[in-house]
């Protein structure tokens, strides 16, 4: 385990790498958006193309740039800042050469940049050289003696200025010493033109390894989480709202003095300012991907409270900040959000971040109802461990119901109300089936005594909940096709409802229908054993070898003479159909004579049963010759004589009289 400065030294670096990459989103994000509001119809088609080529050219830039790896980004980056520091240095020296006036105040930009004395002027030039000289030679890693030459080249015009050359020649040296620069940054450069084609290759030749071994899936996988791709999304979102943010209140409160009012942050104007910050943070599809990440991270936090509160350590009941923000992208494609007017935007955010609520109920539904079983199928006792679990499956029955009657107050019936108030019906009936299966086994428990008609209750009560559950999903099935049909329809949409009808419908009839199958023969093999009831019931020293409980009041006998209680046999019997103790098939056809020897679970054989008979002497009982040949086969084991062991082992004694087949293959 890393110590306490190694993770702080390697959470910097994190956030380092994390803060490089967010340019490269800001970057792709404006070429996007250019591309729709520069639309000049009067150009000629060159200037067209060259538009185009230029955006293309960024967007692959800045994606190279994006999928770097840690050392690489920190290396261009360097590069970079490293070639601004140099410019800025050249900048800086013909400015002072051709502007300044060392004999009087002289104003740049309105502003009094430079002193009026001569000694202060190019002292203060000087220092701001010396830092950018160094900075520039401390990024490249130049050798001393190139580092001192560059060093000089960019503080030698101000050199000029301290003498008091004139202009004409202050000029010249600025030119030469730019001209230092400029030839040492394209060396540099062309220097690093052979390291950068090698990198290339190198990165190509891995990725085509890595796709040929693990596939595109994987691939796509280990570059979203070296990059840490949700990260930056997340900076890029908060960062361009927080700009966005600043800026909006910037011109209200200019607007607020310039009106003369004292409080222009009202409650009017608070809420124009969020519904645009709202509006413009999901105007195209990269803000509507950084709007994903920050609802994957509130999903996340928030699943991981709930198992916290629920006392549940399930690793897959940790997806919610998965499962929330790739239902909200959906969302977002299907409906065609970041294409959308600002005021049509907001008001269809607003009722998809209404089906993502209701999405999210379900799914902590999801994660409650195990832990709500195994407390009660567990018979727990302690108040402290129901008590969460039952909190939060009452908010989840209650929310729904909440959320439905404040939407029909506000809206008119429509596709979207519809469907929200099938999916929070579907959510409350989800979670009563949940709490009536959970008080039939706190019954259970309670009384202590082996209810034989609990698992048909169960049965029956789940089985109400999936069939209604199915209808909501042929209903919604409907209320899709209609929405793609008269109102919007798209490929997306299309997609959706396809798989909607192949797991929520399909598969769910089909998994049903195999269940009340698997019951229906299940009972079927039941009913076709004998039952043992009364006194005899009551001469059978034994449990049931599947709950380890006593008979009570009738036990089922299989045809290898084992008993067991009909519930648990039935239970079994949904899994396999093999007795529990001797793997002997349970169900023969009627046709079919009983012929076991086995006895019961102990070796008990009960009163008033027929016991089998021992073969005549002299004769060969063919029943137990054949359970003597299945039992040799089984076991993989051959009875070899002396001479037989001999010839196969070339004359190695007989150590024993059953030998492996393992045994016997190692030895030739």
């Amino acid at each position: 385990m890393a110590s306490p400065p190694a993770r702080i030294g390697q959470q910097a670096l994190a956030v380092v790498d994390v803060t490089f990459r967010v340019p490269c989103i800001f970057i792709i994000d404006a070429i996007f958006n250019s591309s729709h509001t520069e639309a000049d119809l009067g150009s000629g088609w060159f200037e067209a193309v060259g538009r185009i080529l230029i955006r293309v050219l960024g967007v692959l830039l800045s994606s190279m740039v994006l999928v770097l790896s840690q050392r690489a980004l920190f290396r261009f980056y360097a590069l970079f800042l490293a070639v601004l520091l140099g410019a800025m240095a050249v900048w800086l020296n013909c400015y002072v050469a051709w502007h300044a006036n060392p004999y009087g105040r002289y104003d740049a930009f309105g502003l009094h940049v430079f002193p009026s004395d001569r000694p202060t002027l190019w002292l203060g030039v000087a220092t701001v050289q010396l830092a950018l000289g160094a900075g520039y030679v401390m990024l490249l890693g130049l050798r001393p003696a190139l580092a001192a030459f560059v060093v000089l080249a960019a503080v030698l015009p101000i050199g000029t200025l301290a003498v008091g050359l004139p202009p004409e020649a202050r000029q010249l040296v600025a030119a030469a010493s730019g001209l230092v620069l400029v030839v040492n940054i394209l060396a540099y450069l062309t220097l690093k033109v052979k390291w950068f084609c090698f990198s290339c290759r190198y990165i190509y030749l891995l990725l085509r390894h890595l796709h040929r071994v693990y596939g595109v899936q994987m691939l796509l996988e280990d570059t979203w989480k070296r990059i840490r791709f949700p990260d930056v999304l997340r900076v890029f979102w908060l960062t361009r709202m927080t700009a966005q943010a600043v800026i909006l209140l910037y011109v209200v409160g200019a607007t607020g003095n310039r009106d003369g009012s004292q409080s222009y942050l009202t409650g009017d104007v608070f809420w124009d300012l969020f519904s645009n910050l709202i509006i413009s943070g999901c105007d195209s599809t990269l803000t509507v991907l950084g709007m994903s990440a920050v609802i994957s991270s509130i999903a996340h936090y928030l699943g991981l409270g709930i198992l916290a509160f629920i006392g549940s350590t399930e690793e897959e009941d940790k997806r919610l900040g998965f499962v929330a923000p790739v239902l909200f992208f959906i969302l977002a494609l299907q409906t065609g959000l970041s294409g959308l007017n600002p005021e049509e935007r907001l008001v269809r955010l607003s009722r998809n971040l209404c089906l993502l609520l209701t999405a999210i109920l379900h799914f902590i539904h999801g994660m409650t109802d195990p832990v709500l079983m195994s407390l009660s199928a567990s018979h727990v006792s302690s108040f402290r461990r129901h008590f969460p679990v039952l909190l939060v499956s009452l908010l989840l029955f209650v929310l729904p119901v909440v959320l439905s009657y404040a939407l029909w107050q506000l809206y008119a019936l429509n596709t979207w109300l519809f469907a929200v108030t099938a999916f929070c019906v579907e959510l409350c009936l989800k979670v009563a089936v949940s709490l009536t299966v959970y008080v039939l086994f706190m019954v259970d428990g309670y009384y202590g005594v082996l209810w034989e008609k609990l698992d048909d209750y169960v049965y029956c009560v789940r089985s109400a909940g999936n069939i209604i559950e199915f209808m909501f999903g042929v209903i919604m099935f409907g209320n899709g096709a209609y929405t793609m049909v008269f109102e919007s329809g798209s490929k997306i949409r299309a997609c959706m409802m396809c798989l909607h009808a192949y797991f929520n419908i399909y598969l769910q009839a089909k998994n049903g229908w195999k269940t009340f199958i698997n019951r229906r023969t299940a009972v079927k093999k039941i009913n076709s054993l004998p039952e043992v009831k009364g006194s005899q019931l009551r001469n059978i020293e034994d449990v049931c070898a599947i709950c380890y409980q006593e008979f009570s009041s009738s036990a089922r006998l299989t045809p290898c003479r084992h008993y067991f209680h009909t519930l648990c046999l039935r239970k079994w019997l949904y899994i396999q159909d093999t007795c529990p103790m001797c793997h002997q098939r349970v169900y023969i056809e009627e046709d079919v004579q009983d012929s076991s020897v086995f006895s019961n679970n102990n070796g008990y054989v009960a009163p008033n049963e027929d016991a089998v008979e021992p073969a005549a002497a002299g004769g060969v009982d063919p029943v137990a010759t054949d359970l003597e040949d299945e039992f040799l086969e089984d076991n993989d084991s051959i009875e070899y004589d002396e001479e037989e062991w001999d010839m196969q082992n070339r004359g190695i004694p007989i150590e024993e009289d059953y030998v492996d087949d393992e045994t016997d293959s190692s030895g030739e």
